[in-house]
């Protein structure tokens, strides 16, 4: 009954190629199929079923680990009994790190004060210590201008990083990007300078005792050190110590080693287009996660928000012009091996026209951020389809990490966007777990992506425009 009733609807709101088509705007002729779409993504409950399923089936998913070979085949087999026209595995080579069973540093700030054990984190990549692990005197700093400034006086020392993320940026991920480089850059710039080991303050603008791991890199060229996170709450401690006492000293232990790269894959199934099959809209999320927490918004969310945009599409009988693809993306959190050999995949039937992305966390959706300029300006002119939910916000310059390979290649790339303020509570942290994740949320974004995606597959997208200096 309902899906007889919806598709009087369509009729009705003449959403065929028919003479109704060019009299109204898109943002008219989609209205019912959209607040339908919604009603039936908060009704039904599976986004965070489906979430639910892949974290306890699977656990942490970081890549080449045991967790992450189980969410290949919960893709897989998630997407075959939805009953996807197609779904495949794509295979690529992923790298290998294991944080080991030894992540600790300790505080000796003088004599009178007793020893205080910090609360640390490997980061992603980084190599661990001697047996006995690294014991030297703390410089902090706070720029990577701060550091070199300090010429000698960095030689031979632990290097903390303690520049806080920006807290007067009303988006997170702006504060976010104003405090990452000495994370990802910290180990070789600590290097540089002499020194022994990079201690980084947590990615986060909340003050606990919860620390925060992440991607980190070296440079072939310069000696590698090891390379910690520590919780903000502890980071402001030290900080003190290293002000009031004479000489602080920590004592960093971590077993973390890389190991050779082992197999894995990008995980596919699709929706196929009803008259320009060749025509592909991507939608996806990245399989992989953090070793800490159980990647239930980073980024278990987008994975299941792409599958159950396709699902949503079928339940209501709906088939789209062009192909909508779900594509579970693998490595994105050290490596990006998923994101790239995806796009380097030759496909010589296939065009894709657009490609989708959802990597903020399952929080309510707020819009899209758009990379390609006329893509931009047409689904700006969507905008009302969003706004009973609230996610109408159309921006110029998005996309994502996993997509950004297919940008590379001219493809307009879009990013839902969500509300931020609580992401980076979670981030890469052991408080990445589904009870911190809101049902009715993830399910509105959902819907957001299975209602872009159809829009794209039936209005087209044109795609001559330019993108944004910031994403180059």
């Amino acid at each position: 009954m309902v899906r007889r009733q919806f598709l009087m609807l369509i009729l009705v709101a003449g959403l065929s190629n028919g003479t109704g088509h060019a009299q109204t705007r898109p943002g008219e002729r989609y209205r019912a199929l959209a607040d339908t779409i919604v009603t039936t993504a908060l009704r039904s409950n599976r986004s965070i079923e489906m979430l639910t399923n892949l974290v306890t089936t699977t656990g942490p998913r970081f890549s080449g680990s045991p967790g992450a070979d189980k969410g290949v085949v919960w893709s897989r087999d998630i997407m075959t009994s939805l009953a996807f026209d197609s779904v495949w595995l794509e295979p690529v080579m992923v790298p290998r790190w294991v944080r080991g069973p030894v992540e600790k540093a300790v505080v000796h700030a003088s004599p009178s004060r007793p020893a205080v054990e910090l609360s640390v984190a490997a980061l992603g990549g980084s190599i661990g210590t001697p047996p006995e692990g690294i014991t030297a005197e703390v410089v902090e700093v706070r720029s990577f201008e701060e550091l070199r400034a300090l010429g000698a006086k960095a030689k031979g020392k632990i290097v903390f990083f303690n520049r806080p993320m920006d807290r007067g940026f009303v988006n997170t991920f702006m504060a976010y990007g104003s405090a990452v480089d000495q994370r990802g850059g910290g180990a070789i710039e600590a290097a540089k300078a002499g020194g022994v080991a990079a201690l980084v303050r947590s990615m986060t603008t909340r003050i606990n005792d919860v620390p925060h791991t992440g991607g980190m890199g070296y440079a072939d060229s310069i000696p590698k050190v090891p390379a910690i996170s520590v919780s903000t709450q502890d980071a402001e401690m030290l900080s003190v110590l290293v002000k009031s006492e004479h000489a602080v000293t920590v004592t960093i232990t971590m077993s973390a080693t890389s190991l050779p790269e082992v197999a894995s894959a990008n995980v596919i199934g699709q929706v196929t287009g009803s008259e320009h099959p060749e025509e592909v809209i991507v939608i996806g999320g990245h399989l992989d996660s953090w070793d800490k927490g159980v990647g239930a918004h980073d980024d278990g969310a987008g994975c299941v928000q792409s599958i159950e945009a396709l699902r949503l599409l079928k339940s209501l009988g709906l088939r789209p012009k062009r192909t909508i693809r779900a594509v579970m993306f693998m490595n994105e959190e050290n490596g990006l091996r998923g994101g790239i050999a995806y796009a380097a995949q030759k496909r010589p039937a296939e065009r894709p026209i657009a490609a989708i992305e959802s990597d903020m966390g399952g929080f309510a959706p707020r819009g899209f951020g758009v990379s390609d300029s006329t893509a931009y300006s047409t689904i700006a002119s969507w905008a009302e389809v969003f706004a009973p939910m609230g996610a109408d916000n159309i921006t110029f310059g998005g996309g994502g990490a996993d997509i950004s390979p297919m940008m590379k290649r001219g493809i307009p790339g879009i990013g839902l966007v969500v509300e931020t303020q609580r992401y980076f509570d979670l981030h890469h942290s052991d408080d990445d777990v589904l009870e911190n994740v809101n049902e009715r949320e993830l399910a509105l974004g959902s819907a957001a992506l299975a209602i872009l995606a159809y829009m794209i597959s039936e209005e087209g997208l044109p795609q001559t425009g330019t993108s944004p200096a910031l994403l180059h």
